[in-house]
């Protein structure tokens, strides 16, 4: 999600760093304009939107739900949390409290010290095992600019560069894409480092140019606006080649595409 700052007051073991035993094939390469659906809440997904692309929760959704989407043609998204903690998910206790920060502004969840990668490592592999596990063909990884918020923690821009590298790294060895969530200020640095972006309201606080490097990679750019209506947004939207829609905060089935 979105983290406005006024809102929110070398290598580890050869065990915790083994790649999966199966050689990994070619990633999905998501390119730009394609449109998607993005549902994070609801006790059910709803398959019947017709778009190429799902986002749903890695967690939440079975495997037979991942299957029912790639019967129906679809690509999917597996999306986690990679750096806050959330409090009731069902690894939260393996978690100590000296990687927890601050509050991100949702109840719940708070910022984890991205400087721990001996301690993280291991836990968001075992996430994005899940996530392959299931057969998703992507992950969407969640709070990846806490350098930028109050977490707590004194995060430097170098901490988010290395941790966000990492992630990627993590769903490239496991043979899925992986997307940049926000993060605009280092979108320069990690392009390539990554197959596709997720952004939040960058037209309500004027920076979707900023996404730009990702589309002239030839990446797609996943974009929700939640204020600001279709017509404030959708033109420039699709000048920029951006995958627009309106969304709801709760991310709901409710959606209105560019």
């Amino acid at each position: 999600m979105r983290r406005v700052f006024w809102l929110v007051p070398l290598l580890l073991l050869a065990a915790c760093t083994t790649t999966p035993d199966s050689k990994p094939g070619p990633r999905w390469q998501p390119t730009p304009g394609l449109d998607w659906q993005w549902q994070l809440t609801g006790k059910k997904i709803d398959t019947s939107v017709d778009v190429p692309v799902y986002d749903i929760d890695g967690f939440d959704q079975p495997e037979s739900t991942v299957s029912a989407l790639h019967d129906k043609g679809r690509k999917v998204i597996c999306y986690l949390s990679t750096g806050a903690w959330e409090d009731w998910r069902p690894d939260a206790k393996k978690f100590p409290k000296s990687v927890i920060g601050r509050s991100n502004g949702w109840e719940g969840e708070y910022w984890l010290d991205i400087r721990k990668t001996d301690v993280l490592e291991p836990l968001m592999a075992a996430r994005i095992d899940m996530c392959r596990d299931k057969g998703f063909d992507a992950v969407e990884p969640d709070n990846m600019d806490g350098y930028v918020n109050r977490t707590g923690f004194p995060l430097k821009a170098s901490d988010q560069l290395r941790y966000n590298r990492l992630i990627a790294e993590l769903a490239h060895d496991r043979g899925m894409a992986v997307g940049l969530k926000n993060d605009l200020d280092q979108i320069p640095q990690l392009v390539e480092d990554f197959d596709f972006a997720v952004n939040e309201q960058c037209a309500e606080y004027d920076e979707c140019d900023a996404n730009t490097p990702f589309i002239e990679a030839d990446k797609a750019v996943f974009h929700v606006e939640y204020e600001l209506p279709t017509s404030e947004f959708c033109a420039e939207s699709k000048k920029l080649k951006l995958s627009s829609m309106l969304k709801k905060y709760e991310l709901g089935v409710w959606r209105r595409a560019c």
